[in-house]
């Protein structure tokens, strides 16, 4: 290692970045039964809290050289024991799930002093939920949709710009229906850990795990 490099600390280089979570508890007793339930639950607190996007999540795949890569992604739907999100089946996230569909979420509420973090398998929804949905959306979503050929190189912002109004311009007189190339995946976690920020790093890791079609619970040190 060279000696001569300088080791720059965050918390010495910004001093108010260090906390203490006292926020709140995560005890076995005031977890719910079912892990669906309890991630429902914690939504609904970020999102009356007045959260900014309380449904935005981190989203895991890997490519074939088992590179992990992630991004950020919008939970959309959930449909009993199912998280569901929309993207382009052409994108290089839908690549890699055609490649390996196992996948890892991560919903971090830092206000709440919480994250929630799933392990899971992924697929396509059914054509209806897709279809549903996309008639759902604002118009200029749906022409963003058709506009933008997911994760692939352009050469300037100008060029997605042209290709927006000109399907402004095409979509007075014709209906914007779903491409094929674009609707959900629907995510059948198997794993989940509720993690609630405490005092002195002494955090509750409290787990669901999906073991002979029954949730297993358990605590994890911190």
């Amino acid at each position: 290692m060279d000696q001569n490099k300088t080791i720059i600390f965050i918390d010495q280089l910004f001093e108010s970045i260090r906390k203490d979570y006292t926020a709140n508890t995560l005890t076995e007793d005031k977890l719910l039964a079912n892990p669906m339930e309890q991630f429902y639950s914690w939504l609904e607190e970020a999102y009356d809290a007045g959260l900014p996007e309380p449904n935005a999540f981190s989203l895991a795949t890997s490519d074939q050289g088992n590179q992990p890569n992630l991004r950020t992604v919008l939970l959309k739907a959930i449909q009993e024991d199912k998280l569901i999100f929309f993207s382009n089946y052409d994108s290089q996230k839908a690549k890699e799930i055609a490649n390996n569909n196992k996948v890892s979420l991560l919903f971090f509420w830092p206000q709440l002093e919480r994250q929630v973090r799933i392990q899971a398998t992924i697929e396509k929804t059914p054509v209806e939920i897709s279809e549903t949905y996309f008639e759902s959306r604002p118009f200029v979503s749906r022409l963003g949709a058709l506009a933008s050929k997911q994760s692939t190189k352009i050469e300037s912002r100008q060029i997605i710009e042209d290709q927006m109004r000109e399907l402004e311009r095409k979509s007075l007189i014709k209906k914007v229906t779903r491409p094929d190339y674009w609707g959900g995946y629907q995510i059948t976690p198997f794993y989940y850990e509720f993690w609630q920020g405490r005092r002195s790093r002494l955090h509750d890791r409290l787990v669901f795990e999906l073991k002979d079609k029954n949730w297993e619970t358990y605590r994890l040190s911190p």
